[in-house]
């Protein structure tokens, strides 16, 4: 780093409070003497550190998910290769959701006590171990005991995004800045679909375990490098201070009540979190029932080819990141903090795109196309709203204790939209599948309203200041 790029220090060393020049490999050691700066170096360094967060969490998080869509890809090769039926694949995945579901709750609760630079990256490094394993194998058994652990690290990745987003950016901004991150999660997706056909053709389908696993590896190490738990973990003030938001009487209380006392009375007791919970289930419902049955629906019901009917299935997922990062907006500035609003809107209008594609005639390419962006758009905002809702509900020292109740609830909602809607399909037709993930809409919509008039302690504390940035 250049002299007049360099971080001014304070000496502890002179009496007078004379700076230093240090150079970049020291930059944390500048953080941590940041009550000794002046406002113009804390905002510098404060900005430095929320972009290295930021792309630090969006490249693990997108990490995270090469090691999670590898196996669906796998999947129709393993089929042909070994013998295995959709049933016994699907099984392996199943139990591996229900266990993935139910980690992220645990993870959560873990994620709010330990460092979560610490957990991201051995959860990474953990769940590529696992995935490096799945490429050996040829067995049902070990399959299913890999995968299985792979979902219970896979659930280690969220909770302390959670955490970190609670930490480093204030409820004012916090709908906006999860929104970011969370398209993490189709940039993961992307690169696996777009690689998948390259690595299976050349190498075949066990290096969809083993090149993701190698890859990831090298990422743990990344984020143990780049990511760190908190602002004051470095001796900067807490982000509320930094945006110039009274946070100081819900900080006291926070520290005057154990951990457990606190998740009881914030979580676990806490109406909000739960309809949120609620909300979550039904967002999955619908989400995951188009994700995993559009191909099928429009393939069988519409008249689109298999292929077209992937791509209109790709453009549903492509959306999402566009409508995420607008609710995110719309809930930070238009609706100041009412996470419950936008995502009552969002459910509610999301009714009248799925009832377009239940009604859409057969053939009309071009509009199918145009109601799956527009559902794919609509459902990704309140998706993304629920852990954001949560977070505010919880207050950040639980964030990741209610976002990670949130997700099992997700998940259960998954499950439903797997085997619950094939069996509606199997047993009395897509009508009945569409009138069902349209009340499940309308109950998402419900369970949002519920919290319409509430949002985070911290702004209804500060509604009259201005961030400071």
């Amino acid at each position: 780093m250049s002299k007049a790029n360099a971080i001014p220090v304070l000496n502890k060393t002179d009496n007078m409070s004379s700076f230093t020049n240090i150079s970049g490999n020291s930059i944390e050691n500048a953080t941590k003497n940041i009550k000794s700066l002046t406002m113009l170096s804390q905002k510098s360094l404060f900005k430095y550190w929320r972009i290295r967060i930021m792309y630090s969490m969006m490249f693990g998080y997108a990490a995270f998910y090469l090691l999670r869509v590898n196996m669906t890809m796998a999947m129709p090769f393993m089929q042909s290769e070994l013998g295995y039926s959709k049933t016994q694949l699907g099984a392996v995945i199943s139990a591996g959701a229900i266990l993935y579901g139910f980690g992220k709750f645990i993870s959560g609760y873990l994620g709010d006590r330990v460092n979560a630079r610490n957990m991201m990256s051995f959860g990474l490094l953990m769940s590529a171990a696992m995935s490096f394993c799945m490429g050996f194998g040829s067995y049902l058994s070990w399959f299913m005991v890999f995968w299985i652990l792979n979902q219970c690290f896979q659930s280690m990745g969220w909770p302390p995004c959670a955490r970190l987003l609670n930490h480093w950016y204030s409820p004012r901004e916090l709908a906006s800045k999860w929104a970011l991150w969370n398209s993490s999660q189709q940039i993961g997706c992307c690169i696996v679909l777009v690689s998948a056909g390259f690595i299976i053709e050349h190498y075949g389908w066990r290096y969809m375990f083993f090149i993701p696993a190698v890859v990831c590896v090298l990422l743990a190490f990344f984020l143990f490098n780049r990511l760190r738990d908190t602002p004051e973990s470095l001796g900067l003030p807490p982000i509320e201070e930094y945006h110039s938001l009274n946070s100081v009487a819900f900080e006291v209380e926070e520290e005057n009540i154990s951990f457990w006392r606190f998740l009881c009375s914030h979580v676990l007791k806490n109406k909000l979190v739960w309809y949120v919970c609620m909300a979550n289930f039904f967002v999955y419902v619908v989400r995951m029932t188009v994700f995993t049955w559009a191909p099928t629906f429009l393939s069988e019901f519409k008249g689109s080819t298999i292929k077209l009917a992937g791509m209109q299935t790709a453009v549903y997922d492509f959306a999402g990141i566009f409508g995420g990062l607008l609710a995110g907006y719309l809930s930070d500035k238009v609706f100041k903090g009412h996470r419950g609003r936008v995502g009552a809107i969002l459910m509610f209008l999301l009714m009248g795109c799925i009832f377009a594609l239940w009604q859409s005639p057969q053939g009309a390419t071009a509009l199918h196309f145009l109601i799956m962006v527009g559902i794919g758009f609509l459902i990704s905002g309140p998706q993304i709203l629920v852990g954001v809702a949560a977070s505010d509900f919880a207050s950040k020292r639980a964030a990741g204790t209610a976002s990670g109740l949130t997700g099992t609830f997700g998940y259960l909602g998954a499950s439903v939209a797997g085997v619950g809607v094939g069996a509606v399909v199997d047993n009395f037709g897509w009508d009945f599948a569409f009138i069902m993930i349209t009340i499940s809409a309308l109950l998402g919509a419900f369970f949002f309203a519920l919290t319409w008039n509430h949002r985070s302690k911290v702004l209804e504390k500060n509604i009259d200041n201005s961030v400071a940035e």
